[in-house]
């Protein structure tokens, strides 16, 4: 975009004509919902109660009797927008449903096309979730919003922008229902190729093993240690990788393991998250390292497997500060079997896990596609 042109960098043929600056209150209108006393809030009712946690994670809902105006209910086909703690646009497809106070529905005029506006509406958070208002929740006001600038061509480009990113997105959630389909495989794999709770034999197994497998402690079979932590401040910008208890923070100078280890969270939300940590690598004392470079009879992504099978969470302690200690650890546990059949069961994942990490770059190469244009063929 020139700095005199109101026109984007990348456009469909056949549109050439400046785009228009307008608030968003001028081509749309933004409908809180109602808020609920406790009371008013019901196991069972004639309207489901849609809440913000009911687009992402939580499936429960409330339920009311209450008939009110026609602006408090939801139709199939609303553009909503869910704006405290968890940000972003809508449709809803579904039944007649009453929204709660933390979501607006939008009643766009004739100017604004519906894909168009939420593809805007995407590409504003970001705005959003780096200029944040409120110091225990996350949110912005419906002054603010409505004052929000929107650059708008003619709605027949509107249309065909929509369009255009609708597909985009469509091939995204193909992309995303591929990956957890993966994810279920991998489930129902490590299911059955690890015998279940009291069982020494697998359901699923390679040809030629038959031997039960043996019950063994993690200490009798690794060494358990929490590594030295680092700062914050003696991270450099480049070096080898540090892993933490969340994952990769960052680069050290230093390395403390070259070889690959098996990890344990021992700290925090993720405590008894175990990972597969690549070497060479920084690993942190918020992670148990099970290290079993000196056992020979036990292969490492096995381990790993295994040891993801276990429902470590039971012997988290320490209430607000979750830990893992290593005297908890020691006792944890797993069956083991011959080396030979660990091998083939940890090639086997491995494989399944290598085209899991494809299907995911391919994933993140679409949202970064999707990212670019959006930059690209609105006008800001």
């Amino acid at each position: 975009m020139s700095e005199h042109q109101l026109v984007p960098h990348i456009r469909f043929q056949g549109f050439e004509d400046e785009w228009e600056q307008r608030k968003l209150r001028e081509v749309a209108e933004f409908i809180n919902g109602r808020a609920y006393k406790q009371s008013e809030l019901l196991d069972a009712g004639k309207y489901k109660v849609l809440r913000v946690g009911n687009f992402y994670t939580n499936d429960d809902w409330y339920y009311s009797d209450l008939e009110l105006d026609d602006k408090y209910y939801v139709n199939d086909g609303d553009l909503l927008y869910t704006w405290s703690a968890t940000f972003g646009p809508h449709i809803w497809h579904g039944e007649r449903v009453i929204y709660h106070y933390h979501i607006w529905k939008i009643i766009l005029f004739n100017t604004l096309n519906k894909l168009f506006a939420i593809q805007f509406l995407e590409r504003d958070k970001a705005n959003i979730l780096s200029h944040p208002n409120g110091s225990t929740m996350i949110h912005i006001t419906k002054a603010d919003m409505e004052n929000k600038d929107i650059f708008i061509p003619s709605v027949e480009e509107q249309k065909q922008i929509g369009s255009f990113f609708k597909q985009l997105d469509n091939l995204i959630t193909l992309q995303q229902q591929k990956l957890n389909q993966l994810d279920l495989l991998k489930k129902a794999l490590l299911q059955n190729l690890f015998p279940a709770q009291g069982a020494k034999i697998p359901e699923l197994r390679f040809k030629g093993f038959e031997d039960e497998w043996k019950v063994e402690k993690v200490d009798d079979i690794a060494k358990l240690y929490q590594p030295k932590t680092i700062s914050r401040n003696q991270m450099t910008k480049t070096g080898y990788p540090v892993f933490g208890a969340n994952g990769f923070i960052g680069n050290y100078d230093k390395k403390n393991h070259s070889t690959d280890q098996v990890t344990i969270s021992a700290r925090g939300e993720n405590t008894g998250v175990v990972s597969y940590v690549s070497a060479p690598v920084w690993i942190t004392g918020n992670s148990m390292v099970v290290n079993i470079d000196n056992n020979k009879s036990i292969d490492k992504f096995f381990l790993y497997s295994n040891l993801s099978l276990v429902n470590l969470k039971k012997y988290v302690t320490g209430g607000a500060q979750p830990q893992l200690t290593k005297d908890i650890l020691k006792k944890v546990e797993i069956l083991i079997t011959l080396l030979s059949e660990q091998q083939k069961i940890s090639a086997f994942l491995s494989q399944l896990d290598h085209l899991i990490e494809l299907e995911q770059q391919k994933l993140a190469k679409i949202k970064q596609v999707k990212k670019a244009l959006l930059q690209n063929m609105f006008v800001e």
